[in-house]
């Protein structure tokens, strides 16, 4: 079935343009000093959100094409990955001694609003294209492979961003330029010396354009192919037989 192979490798792709947005964005918001229970209270408003979407968004997914959704909605979603790293770099310019204000909160909910569209726009176009395509004689077993394989294309990117982090993180030792501060060893001799570890550029900008840039690539270059295993025959999803 050269059908589910080229599914599998596209999907296990799709998702790397996302994976610094999703996966290292609310982290850095914390390490910016916005307190975890803001941002957990700002994920209520999200709830009536996530239940309304997909009614809404299976109107345009339940024809026989529904990678077409997918595949308008990933740029969208690849442009709020910028949008995140704004929102990161401006966190600490808008902080006063009491918190943040309210329009901050504002921004963010709105920005995770957004977020939550694109994402779930591609989130049930792709189960539909896997509820569309599955054998209905294997039943669930087909479905959840699928499944399993576009749920294992977020979660693997979303690692290696985590990891990455640092390593692309620039540091400079300010009051002892003759030491570095490339690794922890180096750290602790730059703190001996006197001086102190400062970031000059923080990975997490890095990764944001790299994962954007990846992300467009993807969508310019195998894009319209993933969009094309929606025209293949049922015939190319189906198992054979022998007897």
């Amino acid at each position: 079935m050269p059908a589910v192979f080229t599914f599998c490798l596209l999907i296990l792709t799709a998702k790397v343009g996302f994976s610094a947005a999703d996966a290292v964005t609310g982290l850095k918001l914390v390490e910016e000093g916005v307190p975890k229970e803001h941002l957990a209270l700002l994920a209520v408003p999200m709830v009536p959100l996530q239940i309304i979407l997909p009614l809404i968004i299976s109107k345009y997914t339940a024809g026989p094409q529904p990678l077409n959704t997918f595949y308008k909605a990933m740029p969208f979603r690849l442009l709020l990955g910028l949008e995140f790293a704004f929102l990161v770099w401006w966190t600490p310019r808008v902080r006063h001694e009491g918190g943040f204000p309210i329009y901050y909160y504002v921004v963010v909910l709105l920005s995770y609003a957004l977020h939550q569209i694109s994402l779930y726009s591609m989130y049930v176009a792709i189960m539909a294209f896997n509820a569309k395509v599955s054998d209905p004689l294997i039943g669930g077993t087909y479905m959840t492979l699928l499944n399993t394989v576009s749920n294992l294309g977020g979660n693997w990117p979303s690692t290696v961003a985590l990891w990455l982090v640092d390593p692309l993180t620039v540091k400079e030792c300010i009051g002892a330029p003759e030491q570095a501060c490339g690794n922890a060893l180096e750290a602790e001799l730059c703190t001996k010396a006197g001086g102190s570890c400062v970031t000059t550029l923080d990975g997490y900008y890095v990764e944001s354009v790299i994962c954007v840039i990846v992300g467009f690539g993807w969508w310019f270059l195998l894009g319209p192919k993933f969009k094309k295993l929606q025209d293949e025959g049922q015939s190319s999803w189906k198992c054979k037989r022998t007897n």
